[in-house]
């Protein structure tokens, strides 16, 4: 099955189960000397777009938030077998212009980053995608607090719903992780890494 390792602050990694690594906003934490297939950033803001962090395959595919959202239009990926949709990506800090979030659909799992966000209006359309594992920010400062990042939980309704992005340049936040409050909670901690079930 596929894995995904939570490198802190905003940062993962997931491995496909044949083997296929993608990194989300590279940045935190360690565990970037396996070889990216494919890189996501969200957008463009320092603790997210690190593209030169991981170690790279000669044919690596980076996207980037300026490819996936192009003239109001959120993109669609199909790179080694995984699909990726970019979607929207927002709040006072972070423009729904030029910020996404991805779901990325890897062995058969359906796999949700929202990026640096507040509850958008478009949450709502996720709930009938049915999702299997959600990662929410949850810092209260440059994003929703955990309050909110559990209501949006709570309308995308994934069967596993993380809260990460907790505390501005910390990896991760012990008093955030316990005030999020969601069906499914999974707590994981930088250097964690879990199989996709």
């Amino acid at each position: 099955m596929a894995k995904i390792l939570y490198q802190g602050h905003g940062s993962l990694r997931l491995v496909s189960l044949d083997g296929i690594v993608v990194y989300i906003d590279p940045y935190a934490g360690g565990g970037y000397e396996v070889p990216a297939d494919i890189i996501l950033v969200t957008h463009q803001h320092m603790d997210h777009n690190c593209i030169e962090k991981p170690a790279k395959k000669t044919d690596c595919n980076v996207i980037q938030n300026f490819d996936a959202l192009k003239k109001g239009e959120y993109k669609s990926f199909t790179v080694k077998g995984l699909t990726i949709e970019a979607v929207p990506a927002y709040n006072k800090n972070h423009s729904r212009n030029t910020c996404v979030g991805y779901l990325v659909t890897v062995d058969q799992k359906l796999i949700y980053f929202a990026g640096d966000t507040s509850q958008t209006t478009e949450m709502a359309d996720l709930a009938p995608r049915k999702i299997d594992y959600a990662f929410f920010p949850a810092d209260g400062k440059f994003n929703m607090d955990e309050v909110e990042a559990s209501e949006c939980a709570r309308i995308v309704g994934a069967r596993h719903s993380t809260p990460i992005h907790m505390l501005p340049g910390k990896l991760f936040s012990e008093e955030k992780a316990a005030a999020f409050h969601a069906d499914g909670k999974l707590i994981i901690r930088p250097t964690e890494e879990i199989t996709l079930d």
